[in-house]
Order: structure tokens, then C-alpha cells, then sequence
């Protein structure tokens, strides 16, 4: 089996920590040169140290500090570090955080365009500034980090629910078409994963019903089948698997890393 990622480069969204740093991590591990993103620079160094432990002769990291509630600033962004780097990107993480719990019915118009904007006009910007690059050295990976609400809709997340369903349309599409070329595009659909995010739904479901956060934390478990939350290593592995030759032909699909949760196939 083809792992080796020797050679190419990987441009991970919110990898400064949480799922998008594991990526970062394990695409490394494979032996791609990795430029970290994310809001926070002195975070982005402390990643980019990290990464340094453990990089081959030939591999070379680096960050850029981009702010994804902007489109414009982002792609403006990413243009100039693509130009002073020389860089053409193999392998494309989407992975931006979720936006605020709450139902839907409470949700303003603004909730969701600014949802919209962060996740699904960035995911598309990032690709067209990409994929002309992996049409040329013929190898292309663009992966989605999304959640399982694309197969079952979450209770209390009633935007991201929205939203969340709208880049996984977008990525079959994006799919059918970038399929000619030898580029793939995929979703990895996280369950509850042990991240800062999880911390945040669980402090405010534990908040709005007055249950201590371990009760929250229980009720959630019950309803994992491996009776317990993912470590962001575990999602990190099915995202860098994608990434790899030898997932060259899986394209346009959505995988659940959710210990069984997810209630349909």
C-alpha cells in the first residue's frame, strides 16, 4: 500500500490545534511539506516547532496566518504565500470550526451568511487557487472535514446543520467534475472528538438544561456503540489515508470517524 507522501505539499486549514494540528501532524508523518494555517501566530509557531521534530532531511513547513470570516483577505492571503513560496499544493484540508450551537428556529439571517461565507465560499476559493496546480503535477487531494450532521442533522445545531449539508453537496459536485483530472474530493464526517469544540457543546448543553457537564458527557457517550469520543489522531488518519496514493480512487464520498454513532449507513 501506497503511503508516501514524499514530495507533496499540504495546505491545512485551522491546523493550529485540535483535529486540523493532527492532520498537520500525521500528513507530516507521511513525509509532505505542511503549511499550517490558522488566526493565531504565535499558536502557528508553536505547530511549526512541533513539526520540526520530527521532519525528514528534504521536508520543509512552514504557516501563514489567515482569517476565514473574510474571503477576499484569505484568498489575498493565500495568493501572496503561494507566490513568495513558489508552492503548488497537492493536498487541500479544508477543516474550519463549526459555527455557535443554538436551534434553528433562533438563528438570524446573518447566522447563516456568515456560516455560508466561512466554510463553504472559503472551501471554494481555496480550491480554485489550488487545482490549476494539481491538474499540472497530476495529483490532486482536496478533503473536507465536515460532521456527521450531513447524514443526520444534530440537535441544537441548527446552522451548522444547514451548513455543514451545503459543503457536502458542494464536494460531490466539485467531485463529479475534478474526476477527469485525477483529483478526488472527499468529506470525513467527525463524531464527537475530543477537541476544544466538543468542550464548548458540552458547557453550553450542560448550561441550558442545568446538568453538570459529566451527566452531558455521559448522555453523549451512551449513544456511541465504542463507548467513547475520538481522539483527533484517529480522525487525523482516515483524512491523511485520503491524502495518499493509494486512496486514488475513493473520490466523492462522505466516511463517518464517529465510533458508530452516525444511525444510518
Amino acid at each position: 500500500m501506497n503511503l508516501d507522501l514524499t514530495g507533496k505539499n499540504a495546505f491545512v486549514s485551522g491546523s493550529s490545534k485540535g483535529i486540523g494540528k493532527a492532520v498537520a501532524t500525521e500528513l507530516a508523518r507521511l513525509g509532505a511539506n505542511v503549511t499550517l494555517v490558522a488566526r493565531t501566530e504565535t499558536a502557528l509557531m508553536q505547530g511549526l516547532i512541533d513539526l520540526s521534530f520530527s521532519a525528514g532531511a528534504e521536508q520543509r513547513h512552514d504557516y501563514l496566518v489567515a482569517d476565514f470570516s473574510n474571503p477576499e483577505k484569505l484568498k489575498a492571503a493565500v495568493e501572496r504565500h503561494m507566490l513568495k513560496t513558489n508552492k503548488t499544493y497537492h493536498i487541500l484540508v479544508n477543516n474550519t470550526g463549526g459555527p455557535p450551537s443554538g436551534k434553528i428556529t433562533t438563528a438570524t439571517e446573518d447566522d447563516f451568511v456568515t456560516a455560508f461565507s466561512n466554510h463553504l465560499l472559503c472551501n471554494h476559493l481555496l480550491t480554485m487557487l489550488m487545482v490549476e496546480g494539481m491538474k499540472k503535477d497530476k495529483y490532486g487531494r482536496i478533503i473536507n472535514v465536515i460532521s456527521t450532521s450531513v447524514k443526520i442533522p444534530l440537535k441544537g445545531l441548527g446552522v451548522s446543520n444547514t451548513i455543514r449539508g451545503a459543503v457536502a453537496s458542494w464536494s460531490k459536485t466539485m467531485a463529479n467534475e475534478l474526476g477527469e483530472f485525477g483529483i478526488t474530493v472527499n468529506n470525513i464526517l467527525p463524531g464527537a472528538t475530543q477537541t476544544e469544540r466538543l468542550k464548548e457543546l458540552v458547557n453550553a448543553k450542560s448550561e441550558k438544561q442545568k446538568m453538570p457537564t459529566d451527566v452531558v458527557e455521559k448522555e453523549m457517550l451512551a449513544e456511541i456503540p465504542l463507548g467513547r469520543f475520538a481522539k483527533p489522531e484517529e480522525i487525523a488518519s482516515a483524512v491523511a489515508f485520503l491524502a495518499t496514493p493509494a486512496a486514488a480512487y475513493i473520490s466523492g464520498v462522505n466516511i463517518p470517524v464517529d465510533g458508530g454513532r452516525t444511525g444510518s449507513l
